[in-house]
């Protein structure tokens, strides 16, 4: 399997070296939690088998990105390769974390005094410059952002930034799971699966849910067929939040329709290239991590950043299905997408960040009444694993991206209808389902696991799992897809 290239301009972003892509446990397995003891029985801890990897820290940054707004235009293309920047420092300060366990073990004071300690007079002189770039283009730096540059140690049980940290990445016996060099593992751990029975049925609106629910509105869709990624379009770069940095998602995506998508590629770029798409008017992009099946397996991106060298590894496992839906909206009519649009669904940094823009689901092929956003489902035989994403479907009227990538959407209210100011646009829905074998327990260990690849700190939480999207469709087909969501059609 390769990777699609292009002619590439020197990186910003700074190799690592590698160290913290060891599994859990050598060979594709981890330690497992007895997935099928049931939360009816009565002592149901007892059957259950602490996992070792539960125990790892990582390392919980503010998202300096997230707390910017009024950016003037012109300050764009710095602020977010300063952002890069210091993504990039944050897997390094990872990488330090889960090389040194045993030093960390010695010293109580090792992670804060030479990780966290440093790592945060980098950023601050990273966001110094932020606030510097934004004042000389014409704008206001939040002064406030002095108050992101530090970082703490976060135990991986907690799903977001919590209470009860000890500020220096350990818990309290300084244990992480660890390979026979001392390696700590990337993830994921066994409390990140669950059976799919043990989901509640309708206990998670997936997604803030389809906007054409019920009677009313606009009712129409339009379905768009762009393949599964035939043509081996991978890399490790992020057009919308990264755009210019070389390596700026950290982990690598699949992407389907547009096929000039890498950090370089510009609107003019992207409106003259090929598309997978069945319908040549649309040459969107459509992007996603991947998903990964640990089982050993070198990719061709095993000794690469984005890839091995960061922690992602395993057989990338592409969808058996990718269905890519607009649908309308639930109080009337929807207007046409600017071309151009970005819009980036869920958050790669949920697990430090918290829940609040966790936005994707997962389910398995007949069960999808059942949706979980923090576990990967352990699906029956027989039965495919399926992850839902659900776009915002509000447009502020102006803009077709902001300094946070989420200010220019909205999702829709309660009632179905748009935020003061904002208008409707087509709702995208992308459900990818994949033949994933189904994980063996042996010997208190699950076996070839599967996982999301993510940013390193983010440690393969399913929580993190996100969608992008940059509408390139042209002017004719945009028309189309809005006649058939109002005018209450199906079409394709």
């Amino acid at each position: 399997m390769g990777r699609n290239t292009r002619k590439r301009r020197t990186p910003m972003a700074t190799k690592v070296v590698a160290g913290a892509a060891a599994l859990a446990v050598g060979g594709g397995g981890l330690v497992w939690a007895d997935f099928h003891a049931s939360a009816h029985e009565e002592n149901p801890a007892h059957n259950r088998t602490r996992s070792a990897a539960a125990q790892v820290a990582t390392i919980d940054c503010p998202d300096v990105g997230q707390q910017l707004s009024g950016v003037p235009d012109r300050a764009r293309g710095e602020v977010d390769g300063e952002l890069a920047t210091m993504d990039s420092q944050i897997t390094e300060a990872y990488k330090r974390l889960a090389t040194t366990r045993r030093a960390q073990a010695g010293d109580p004071q090792f992670v804060q005094n030479t990780i966290l300690g440093p790592l945060k007079d980098r950023r601050k002189a990273i966001i110094d410059r932020i606030q510097l770039e934004i004042d000389r283009a014409g704008g206001r730096a939040d002064d406030s952002l002095d108050q992101l540059a530090g970082c703490q140690g976060q135990p991986a049980e907690q799903p977001q930034n919590g209470d009860g940290q000890d500020g220096d990445g350990q818990d309290q016996d300084g244990g992480q799971n660890q390979d026979d060099n001392g390696n700590g593992a990337a993830g994921p751990v066994a409390d990140d699966f669950i059976g799919i029975d043990d989901v509640e049925p309708d206990s998670r609106d997936s997604g803030n849910g389809p906007a054409a629910d019920g009677d009313g509105g606009s009712t129409g869709t339009f379905t768009t067929d762009c393949g599964v990624n035939e043509n081996n379009s991978f890399n490790s770069d992020n057009l919308i939040a990264a755009p210019g940095v070389d390596n700026g998602a950290h982990h690598v995506h699949d992407y389907v329709g547009n096929q000039d998508n890498d950090a370089f590629s510009s609107d003019e770029d992207l409106a003259d290239a090929d598309t997978s798409c069945r319908n040549q008017g649309d040459r969107s992009t459509y992007y996603w991590p991947v998903l990964r099946l640990q089982d050993g397996t070198e990719e061709f991106d095993a000794n690469e950043l984005g890839g091995g060298t960061e922690g992602n590894v395993g057989r990338i496992l592409k969808p058996a299905q990718a269905e890519l839906k607009f649908v309308g909206n639930q109080q009337g009519d929807v207007v046409a997408m600017p071309k151009f649009l970005r819009i980036i669904t869920g958050d790669a940094k949920s697990f430090t960040n918290g829940e609040a823009n966790a936005n994707s689901s997962w389910s398995c092929t007949g069960f999808e009444d059942r949706q979980v956003t923090d576990k990967y489902p352990l699906c029956p035989e027989g039965s495919q694993v399926v992850r839902t994403s659900n776009f915002q479907s509000c447009w502020d009227g102006r803009n077709i991206d902001s300094a946070n990538h989420r200010d220019h959407v909205a999702f829709v209210q309660e009632d179905g209808g748009c935020p003061n100011g904002f208008q409707a646009i087509p709702q995208l829905q992308v459900r990818l389902v994949y033949d994933i074998p189904t994980p063996t327990v042996e010997n208190g260990q699950v076996q070839n696991p599967y996982a999301v690849d993510s940013f390193p700190e983010q440690l393969h939480k399913p929580i993190t799992d996100h969608n992008d999207f940059i509408n390139v469709m042209d002017e004719d087909l945009m028309n189309e897809v809005v006649d058939c969501i109002n005018s209450g059609e199906d079409c394709q």
